[in-house]
């Protein structure tokens, strides 16, 4: 039988969104638990960070690693769990793990995106065998070996750059001559000797027993004409998806299947919350991720302090109406 927590409120995701959204509601003294699988999500698969405020250069999962010390600091408390499924009960929410089973009185999603898939012969039965999604989690196992990185983003390119210092040999394989990379990325990865560039090709299969041996490779002007390269590792670099069809008949989603939300992170839902990239932000950076999350907390403790009869006012504490006629005192609690 499950284990039954009850919180103020359940942060579902541990990235820049969550992790933030945490540290901003545990200063509200709402009684908070973080859900997720891992720590940091995309930001933490980052090597090298140059557009956070604050900081002239830092690597992802420092940064994670730094936020989730302060949302403890303050009290939230992180539980590596999956959310399986969350219902309304009542006036509070339940969500369930195969551990746990929470009652929330406000719930803020903030998982972000999961990596895309080849769905080639050999991915899933050799992933974490060889195959892998994560350049700077992963990486340091594959010291003078040879891999294969998928893709031509900013995720690709740079993963290649980073693997060039570490790696043998990479092979980029990308479907076109056409890189999404930022030009300054590009030109980096490109003055590495020892990355190889296949262009108009895909990945067929992938190789081995009980590890990455090879990878068969076709040229999409002529799938006729395989190649056999034998590598150690394939990192899969061709973006993210958000994985949200648990979540259908919760709150609404678009047509990408992004949460839909207004411009404080509320869903179509009352008491759920969205924030970070499984949202419908048209942009995807951790600054942006941040601040939504700050705007969440926000909001969700609005909601929960609406719900017992006092008023949340925008960064100067609560309100609570004394009296019930027209000529009410107001009295402010202040939140330090």
């Amino acid at each position: 039988m499950a284990e039954k927590k009850k919180c103020d409120l359940l942060i579902v995701g541990a990235g820049p969104a969550g992790l933030t959204a945490a540290i901003y509601a545990t200063r509200r003294k709402l009684k908070t638990v973080v859900v997720s699988m891992t720590i940091g999500g995309q930001m933490a698969q980052t090597n090298e960070i140059e557009n956070y405020p604050g900081f002239d250069f830092i690597d992802g999962l420092t940064l994670a690693n730094n936020m989730k010390a302060q949302a403890e600091k303050y009290g939230a408390e992180f539980d590596f769990e999956e959310i399986l499924e969350i219902k309304k009960q009542s006036d509070v929410f339940i969500a369930k793990t195969k551990k746990y089973e929470y009652e929330a009185k406000s719930i803020i999603l903030a998982f972000g995106l999961m990596p895309r898939k080849l769905d080639v012969p050999g991915e899933k039965e050799l992933t974490g065998r060889g195959v892998t999604y994560c350049a700077t989690c992963d990486g340091p196992l594959f010291k003078n070996k040879v891999i294969a990185i998928v893709g031509g983003g900013n995720s690709a390119i740079e993963a290649a750059e980073y693997m060039s210092k570490i790696a043998k040999h990479v092979y980029v394989i990308n479907r076109t001559d056409q890189f999404r990379a930022t030009p300054i990325l590009l030109e980096q990865a490109r003055s590495k000797k020892n990355i190889e560039f296949y262009c108009f090709t895909v990945i067929k299969t992938i190789k081995g027993e009980t590890v990455v041996k090879s990878i068969d490779i076709a040229n999409l002007k002529d799938e006729s004409v395989i190649e056999e390269l034998a590598v150690d590792g394939v990192f899969i670099e061709i973006g993210y998806q958000a994985k949200t069809d648990w979540l259908k008949d919760v709150v609404n989603l678009n047509k990408r299947g992004e949460i839909i939300v207004d411009r404080n992170g509320i869903t179509s839902t009352a008491g759920i919350f969205a924030s970070g990239d499984c949202s419908d932000t048209h942009y995807k950076q951790i600054v942006i991720s941040a601040g939504e999350g700050a705007k969440a907390a926000l909001q969700a403790y609005k909601y929960i302090v609406g719900k017992e009869g006092k008023v949340a006012m925008p960064d100067w504490g609560v309100c609570e109406l004394v009296g019930t006629d027209k000529t009410a005192k107001v009295k402010m609690e202040k939140d330090q």
